[in-house]
C-alpha cells in the first residue's frame, strides 16, 4: 500500500473509498470545508463527506481514473496550501489530558433564557473555562456555539449549574424536538400569563379602592402569595439560585422589585395605618410574564423560515429489510440501507436511486420549480419531493451530513452570530443590571434624604427596577439578524455568517467572473477550423485525448465536441499538464499536443500565424477561440460560445440601481469578454485574468477603500472569493450545504445577489432603529421612574412592551 504523506494519516481505505484524518483540518474547519470543495471538482472524485470537527475526510473515487497514489498526491498538495491559513483558537493553558483532544465546535439549544442578560450569564461562564476558545450564547435564537475541547456532555453541565437546560440539535430530528420544545414553553408561557391575569385583576382592584380593611388585605395577601408562588416562582428561583453564584441577571432585578413590594406589605395585615403594595408585586409579575409571552410568540415568527427548512425531513422512513417494508425513525436509518420512497413522499434523507423512476421538486437546492427526472444511478436529496414515480434508493448521508442539514445547520450558525454592531449593546447589557441597582439604591436614598416618606421612597426605587430592562437592548441585533436571515433562505439566499450580512449592506462594488456566473456556463464547440495534415476525426482524437485530463468548461465542452465526431477515445496521454488561465499541454499517440489561448503559445514559443485573424473575428462575435498546435506549429482553431443566463441584464441593472459599481474579470480574450458585458450592461471588464490576476483585482479595489463582492463558481475564483469582503458563489446540487463562500445563491440566479444587498440593508436599518429605541428607552424612562412620574406597575408594562416592540419592528422584514 502506498504510505501516507506527512500532513495526513490513513484512516481507513477500500478500493474506492479513501478515508483520512488531518491536524490541519481539525484545527480550521473552513479549510475541511474548502478541502470537500476543491475535491468534489475533480471528475474522477465521486462524494466527498467531511466532519470537520475531528478533522476527518471520506473519499470516493475510480481507481481506474486517479490511482491511489495520485490521489494522495493531490491531498498532500492540498492540505499543504491549506496549512498557510489554519488557525488555532487562543486560550489559556489547558488542562491535563485537554491538549491531546481535537478542538471542535458543539451547538446546543438553550431552553429558560428570559432576557438578554441570561445569554451574556451563560456566554460569560462558558468562556471562562480553559478549554473554551470561544463561547457564543444567542438570546434571540435560543442557543449556544462553542468552539474548543469541550464536550456537549460538559457544556450542558456548565449550562445546567446556571439554571438553564441544553439540548442536543445535530440532527434534523434533534432540531424538530427543539422545536417542539418551543411550543411546548409557548404554551406554557401562555398558561403562566392566564393564572397570573387571573389573580392579579382582583389584587389590582382592591389595591385601587385604598382600603385598610382586614379581610380585604387578607384577600390581596393570599392572591398575591399564589401569583409568587405559582406563575411567578420561575423568576425567584432563577434570581435565588444567581444569588448563590454571585450572579444576576434581570430575573434578579424583578424578584427584587416584586418581592421587595411583597415583603413590604407584609407588616401592613396587622399594621392597618401601613400603605401595601400586593396589588403591585401581582401587577409586576403578571405584566413581566404576559411581555414574555408576547416576545417568545413574536420569536417563534421570526425564527419561522428556519422551522419551514427543518419540517422538510420526514419524522420517519420505509426501510427495506429482508424483503419486507418497515417503518422506522428516521434517526434510526443508516448509510447504505434501502429505503421506499412512494408518490408524493418528501425524501427521507441523501441516497442514490437504485430502483424505480420518478420527477423530484428540487426547488430546496435548485430554485428551480420545475421536476427532475430521476432514473437508477441519479443522485437524491433529502427533503425534496417526490412526484408520481415510485422508487427506492440506498441511503449515502445520515444526520448532520445530508444537504438539507448542511443548510439549517449554515441558517442557524448566520442566526446566532453576533454582529460587531451588537458588541456595544453587550457591553452595555453586561452591566446593566449592577447599574440599576445602584441607581434603584440612589434613588431610594435620594427620596429619602429629601424628606419624602419611605413608602414614597421604595415606590420609585422599585419603579427604576423594574423600567431599565436590558432585554430591548439584547435583542435588539439577533431579531432583526434571524428575521433578514430566514428571509433570505427564503428567497434562496443561504448566508454563512451574519458579518456578511452586516457588510453586504456597504458593499459598493461587485466582481463578476464571467462563465458559469453570468453566463450560462454551458458552452459549446461553434466552429473548427483544421489546417493540419490530419483527418478531422485524427486531430479531434489528439485534442480530446489531451482536453480528458482538464477541469475546465472550455475543456470539457472541447471533449464533448471531439466524442460527437466520432473521434476515437484510444488515444493514450501522457506527461498532462494544465496552467489555469492559459490551457494544457500533453503528448498524446506520441506527438507532443499544445491546446490553449493565444498566450499560452507564446509562452511555449509558438506563433498563432495566420490563424490569429480567424481568432480575433470569432472573438468579435462573443465566441472564445482555442488554439491547437502540434510538434511547434498551431495547425487548427476551435470557437466556444456560451449564452448569458437569462435575466442577467436585469441583476446587473438591479445592482446599479442601489448604487454598486459592477466588475468582470475573466480569463477570456477582450473581444469575448467585452461582447458578453455590451450584453449585461458591465462597462468595466478585466479579460485574460488569471486566479491571481482576479485577487489583485479585488485586492486593488480595496486599496482604493471600496468594499468588494466576489461573485464566482469555481476553484478558479476561489482565491477571490477568500479575499473579497463578501464572497458569493454559485450555488447548485448538495454543493450548496458545504460552499465556503459567505454567501451562496440557490440556483444560480444572479439577481439574487441584488437581492440579497437590498435585504442586508433593510436588516441594518431595522437593527439600527431597534438600538435607537432600546437606548432611548432606557435613557428617558430611568430618569422618569427615579423622579417619581412611573408607578412600578406602569414600569413592569412599559418594560414588557420594550422588548414586544423590538420584535415587532424586526419582523417588518418579513414584508416582500
Amino acid at each position: 500500500m502506498t504510505d501516507a504523506p506527512a500532513r495526513f494519516e490513513v484512516a481507513h481505505r477500500l478500493r474506492r473509498r479513501l478515508r483520512i484524518v488531518s491536524p490541519i483540518l481539525a484545527k480550521d474547519q473552513e479549510a475541511c470545508y474548502l478541502l470537500e470543495i476543491l475535491l468534489r471538482k475533480r471528475p474522477e472524485i465521486k462524494a466527498v463527506r467531511s466532519v470537520a470537527p475531528i478533522g476527518s475526510v471520506a473519499v470516493h473515487y475510480d481507481p481506474a481514473k486517479l490511482p491511489e497514489a495520485r490521489l494522495l498526491a493531490t491531498l498532500d498538495l492540498l492540505l499543504g496550501h491549506l496549512a498557510a491559513k489554519t488557525r488555532t483558537a487562543p486560550g489559556a493553558a489547558e488542562p491535563a489530558g485537554q491538549a491531546d483532544l481535537p478542538a471542535g465546535q458543539c451547538d446546543v439549544a438553550v431552553e429558560g433564557m428570559t432576557c438578554a442578560s441570561c445569554a451574556l450569564l451563560i456566554e460569560m461562564k462558558l468562556n471562562r473555562d480553559p478549554r473554551v476558545g470561544k463561547a457564543t450564547v444567542n438570546f434571540a435564537a435560543g442557543t449556544a456555539s462553542v468552539t474548543g475541547r469541550l464536550g456537549r456532555d460538559e457544556v450542558a453541565a456548565v449550562v445546567a449549574g446556571l439554571g438553564y437546560t441544553a439540548r442536543a440539535m445535530d440532527t434534523l430530528a434533534q432540531r424538530r424536538l427543539v422545536v417542539e420544545r418551543e411550543r411546548e414553553q409557548l404554551a406554557l408561557a401562555k398558561r403562566r400569563v392566564r393564572d397570573a391575569a387571573l389573580l392579579a385583576v382582583p389584587v389590582a382592584a382592591l389595591g385601587m379602592l385604598m382600603h385598610r380593611s382586614p379581610l380585604l388585605r387578607a384577600v390581596e395577601f393570599a392572591l398575591t402569595t399564589a401569583v409568587l408562588a405559582g406563575p411567578g416562582a420561575e423568576i425567584f428561583k432563577k434570581a435565588w439560585r444567581l444569588a448563590g453564584q454571585r450572579a444576576a441577571n434581570m430575573d434578579s432585578l424583578i424578584a427584587l422589585g416584586a418581592g421587595s413590594a411583597y415583603l413590604y406589605s407584609v407588616p401592613g395585615l396587622f399594621r392597618l395605618r401601613n400603605y401595601v403594595y400586593f396589588e403591585a408585586a401581582a401587577s409586576i409579575l403578571a405584566f413581566v410574564l404576559l411581555g414574555r409571552y408576547w416576545e417568545e410568540k413574536a420569536k417563534g415568527k421570526a425564527s419561522e423560515a428556519i422551522r419551514k427548512l427543518i419540517e422538510l425531513q420526514p419524522d420517519t422512513a420505509t426501510l427495506i429489510r429482508d424483503g419486507r417494508e418497515v417503518t422506522v425513525a428516521i434517526d434510526d436509518v443508516q448509510v447504505g440501507d434501502l429505503l421506499r420512497v412512494r408518490p408524493g413522499e418528501r425524501i427521507p434523507t441523501d441516497g442514490e436511486l437504485v430502483d424505480g423512476r420518478s420527477a423530484v421538486d428540487e426547488a430546496l437546492v435548485t430554485g428551480e420549480s420545475l421536476p427532475v427526472a430521476k432514473a437508477p444511478g441519479d443522485r437524491l436529496i433529502g427533503g425534496c419531493l417526490n412526484g408520481m414515480g415510485s422508487f427506492t434508493l440506498r441511503v449515502t448521508a445520515t444526520g448532520p451530513d445530508t444537504v438539507l442539514a448542511g443548510i439549517v445547520h449554515m441558517v442557524d450558525h448566520a442566526q446566532g452570530a453576533k454582529l460587531p454592531v451588537q458588541k456595544l449593546a453587550d457591553r452595555i447589557s453586561a452591566r446593566f443590571v449592577p447599574a440599576v441597582a445602584g441607581t434603584a439604591a440612589l434613588t431610594f436614598a435620594g427620596w429619602r434624604l429629601a424628606g419624602h416618606p419611605l413608602a414614597c421612597a421604595f415606590t420609585n426605587a422599585v419603579a427604576v427596577l423594574l423600567i431599565a430592562c436590558p432585554c430591548a437592548l439584547g435583542l435588539a441585533t439577533p431579531t432583526a439578524i434571524m428575521v433578514g436571515t430566514g428571509q433570505a433562505a427564503r428567497r434562496g439566499v443561504y448566508i454563512r455568517n451574519g458579518e456578511a450580512l452586516e457588510t453586504a449592506a456597504k458593499l459598493t462594488t461587485v466582481v463578476f467572473d464571467k462563465t458559469g456566473t453570468i453566463t450560462e456556463g454551458k458552452p459549446a464547440v461553434t466552429d473548427f477550423v483544421n489546417q493540419s495534415d490530419l483527418a478531422d476525426p485524427e486531430l479531434l482524437a489528439l485534442v480530446g485525448a489531451a482536453e480528458r485530463g482538464s477541469e475546465h468548461f472550455l475543456a470539457r465542452a472541447i471533449a464533448a465536441y471531439a466524442r460527437e465526431r466520432g473521434a476515437a477515445n484510444a488515444v493514450g496521454t501522457d506527461d498532462f499538464e494544465a496552467v489555469a488561465g492559459r490551457g494544457v499541454r500533453a503528448r498524446c499517440a506520441g506527438q507532443a499536443v499544445l491546446i490553449g489561448n493565444q498566450e499560452w503559445l507564446k509562452e511555449n514559443g509558438v506563433g498563432a500565424g495566420h490563424l490569429a485573424e480567424t481568432a480575433e473575428t470569432y472573438a468579435g462575435q462573443g465566441k472564445t477561440p482555442v488554439f491547437v498546435a502540434l510538434a511547434g506549429r498551431a495547425v487548427a482553431l476551435l470557437a466556444v460560445a456560451d449564452r448569458p443566463r437569462a435575466g442577467a441584464r436585469e441583476a446587473i441593472a438591479l445592482l446599479h440601481e442601489l448604487g454598486i459599481t459592477t466588475v468582470m474579470a475573466t480569463g477570456d480574450v477582450e473581444a469575448a469578454a467585452h461582447h458578453i458585458a455590451d450584453l449585461v450592461g458591465i462597462e468595466r471588464v478585466a479579460a485574460r485574468a488569471t486566479p491571481a490576476d482576479k485577487l489583485a483585482i479585488v485586492r486593488d479595489l480595496q486599496a482604493q477603500g471600496e468594499l468588494v463582492g466576489m461573485i464566482g463558481d469555481g476553484i478558479n475564483d476561489a482565491p477571490a472569493l477568500a479575499a473579497a469582503d463578501v464572497g458569493f458563489a454559485i450555488g447548485s446540487g448538495a454543493d450548496i450545504a458545504l460552499e465556503t463562500a459567505d454567501v451562496t445563491l440557490v440556483g444560480g440566479d444572479i439577481a439574487r445577489v441584488a437581492a440579497a444587498v437590498e435585504l442586508s440593508r433593510r436588516t441594518m436599518a431595522v437593527i439600527r432603529q431597534n438600538l435607537f429605541w432600546a437606548l432611548g428607552y432606557n435613557v428617558v424612562a430611568i430618569p422618569f421612574a427615579a423622579a417619581g412620574r412611573l408607578t412600578p406597575m406602569i414600569a413592569s408594562a412599559a418594560m414588557a412592551m420594550s422588548s414586544v416592540s423590538v420584535v415587532t419592528n424586526s419582523l417588518r422584514l418579513q414584508r416582500d
